[in-house]
């Protein structure tokens, strides 16, 4: 749950750890996928409710000192009305996003049962695959754990890379047709 709100506890490690468990015998299947699932479920509902009640406040007190002002805050929740939603389901998988994904969603007032329905699908999703790529590599889990830890800064930088082109491209074609022949050689 913790590790979900932002405290660094590494998530993934845990879960791939409690995979090897299963696989030795030592943990139930079901039990332990509901405690997975529970205390993600827990950490990200935290998090949503933080952003839903203080979330604006924070901003409204400290968004100058980062650049966030009331404009780019309500950018923010048109993008997320957009397309947030499917980021708090895939956000799991993204070192850094599935701690701010709900505070921005509870910022967003979207509401709580959209929330729900994809933030706790990801959830069940990011614990599945995690308890299963443990108790399938079973005594090579900490080899596995070191691979994804490596590999997950570059994944992501490479999830925000495509993201950041979709966005250009997008955006290119929403420009009048006058400023696009500029641009062109």
């Amino acid at each position: 749950m913790l590790g979900i709100v932002g405290l660094p506890i590494p998530d993934e490690t845990l879960l791939m750890f409690c995979g090897y468990l299963i696989w030795k015998g030592r943990l139930h299947p079901v039990a332990t996928f509901f405690s997975g699932l529970s205390g993600s479920s827990c950490g990200i509902s935290l998090s949503y409710l933080l952003g839903r009640t203080y979330g604006h406040k924070m901003v409204y007190r400290y968004g100058s000192f980062i650049g966030l002002d009331s404009e780019r805050l309500a950018r923010m929740h048109r993008w997320f009305d957009r397309i947030g939603s499917w980021l708090l389901a895939a956000g799991y998988f993204i070192p850094g996003v599935r701690h701010c994904s709900a505070l921005v969603a509870g910022m967003s007032e979207l509401h709580y049962l959209t929330f729900a329905l994809f933030a706790y699908s990801g959830a069940a999703i990011w614990v599945a695959f995690f308890l299963s790529l443990g108790f399938l590599v079973g005594e090579n889990w900490q080899k596995a754990a070191v691979l994804i830890d490596r590999y997950a800064l570059l994944l992501s930088a490479l999830a925000v890379l495509i993201i950041a082109v979709w966005l250009v491209r997008r955006k290119l074609k929403t420009l009048p047709a006058k400023f696009v022949r500029k641009m062109k050689p």
